[in-house]
């Protein structure tokens, strides 16, 4: 007897989303991680030290877990601001009065004893 009705194919089982778009793998390589945040590969290379990209070096290749970098984008740019802003005080013409006024009301001495 003949089929009247074709069968469906079953979708491969495959990286596309129904838009087209590949999807990224879990572990990217360096330049998948660049066109991921879309600048040059060694922006990214300059990013792992200067702003703290998580990454990690197999040899002389970098491998960057999806992941990690999204986490990385949200948290910001890190916090060398907090860094920067120790420094300012030491020309505080009341730096002294004030650290001695901590102290007083801590009850400590300023200097350990020995």
């Amino acid at each position: 007897m003949p089929r009247t009705k074709a069968r469906m194919k079953k979708p491969r089982a495959s990286d596309e989303r129904s838009n087209g778009i590949q999807e990224a793998p879990d572990v990217l390589t360096l330049d998948e991680a660049a066109a991921y945040l879309r600048v040059a590969p060694d922006a990214v290379l300059r990013m792992i030290g200067d702003e703290q990209l998580p990454a990690r070096r197999f040899g002389s290749e970098w491998r960057f877990a999806k992941a990690a970098v999204q986490a990385w984008l949200a948290s910001g740019p890190p916090q060398a601001g907090l860094m920067e802003e120790f420094g300012k005080m030491k020309d505080d013409p009341y730096l002294e009065e004030m650290l001695r006024d901590i102290y007083k009301r801590r009850g400590r001495p300023e200097v350990e004893e020995a």
